[in-house]
């Protein structure tokens, strides 16, 4: 089996607590080789400050390549564009395009006045400056917001027509669900790659939830698993066999990356890797 290459997702921290746990995390993983990692935005955007403090230190601390997040909800375009001369100051070259969660109970996205339309118009502004490697967000299943089945490959479409680079997946269950996906994207025209994005279940609660909120389907199969489940250990037993089978095939189907969810929880992932004979290439020496 080709070693794929591997990338991971991090979010900022929000105290110190968090702080620990995150680099914990960053030093689990980065022996791994990532192509890239990536830190994630709030809702809303609530976590910009922090978000860039991470990219910072994960860049020049731990030596990662970094893919920051940029959303455009609830921002200016002076105030989104401050964000990204930020990042380019910190010698970040990549930026992982989006157009934001909407804060809770806002009732849906809104374009602020001042702001960008959505990530469409984020995207064309990140690609005239040409100083970035842009990825962006895709749906392997149709998300709540689609007006239709196809809606989310036309937007895809219209993404890597802005001056997309390449695109990240949500989550998913099922490694048809993915290849669906990849074929109705080709027939559309899209040629950019396209990373599954994969998330190994540390929390059965919080990944049903998270699923429903996005429009990930789940196999009744997973849901009885984890359902059945006599304790943790047993639970991240299962999710470890569920992650690697699925990143086995879609290996087998010719993805050539995936991208990790980690939630800032190495431990499956990293158990994920070693079953798919990703082993460390190198010791992080400086995290702190």
């Amino acid at each position: 089996m080709t070693r794929p290459a591997v990338s991971f997702e991090f979010f900022p921290p929000k105290n110190i607590e968090g702080s620990f746990r995150l680099w914990d995390t960053v030093q689990a993983l980065a022996p791994m080789g990532p192509e890239f990692v990536s830190v994630t935005y709030g809702a809303g955007g609530t976590t910009r400050k922090l978000t860039h403090e991470a990219v910072d230190a994960i860049h020049k601390k731990a030596g990662l390549r970094v893919a920051a997040h940029l959303t455009c909800v609830e921002a200016t375009k002076a105030e989104t564009l401050d964000i990204v001369q930020g990042y380019a100051k910190a010698g970040v070259e990549e930026i992982v395009a989006l157009r934001g969660d909407p804060p809770k109970g806002s009732g849906g996205f809104r374009p602020h006045p001042e702001g960008f339309s959505g990530s469409v118009e984020l995207i064309e502004t990140l690609a005239a400056m040409d100083r970035f490697r842009i990825r962006v967000g895709a749906y392997p299943e149709r998300h709540p917001d689609a007006a239709h089945e196809l809606a989310d490959v036309e937007h895809l479409k219209r993404k890597f027509d802005a001056g997309a680079h390449s695109a990240i997946t949500q989550f998913f269950f099922e490694a048809d669900t993915f290849f669906r996906f990849r074929d109705a994207c080709e027939k559309a025209g899209i040629t950019g790659p396209i990373i599954p994005g994969i998330l190994p279940i540390e929390n059965w609660k919080g990944a049903r939830k998270f699923a429903a909120m996005c429009g990930t389907s789940i196999p009744q199969v997973v849901a009885d698993g984890f359902d059945h489940a006599k304790d943790q250990a047993e639970a991240d037993l299962l999710a470890t066999a569920l992650a690697t089978e699925l990143c086995d095939k879609l290996i087998a189907g010719g993805a050539e990356h995936l991208h990790f969810y980690t939630l800032n929880k190495p431990d499956l992932t990293r158990d994920v890797c070693h079953a798919l004979g990703i082993t460390p290439k190198a010791t992080l020496s400086e995290v702190a």
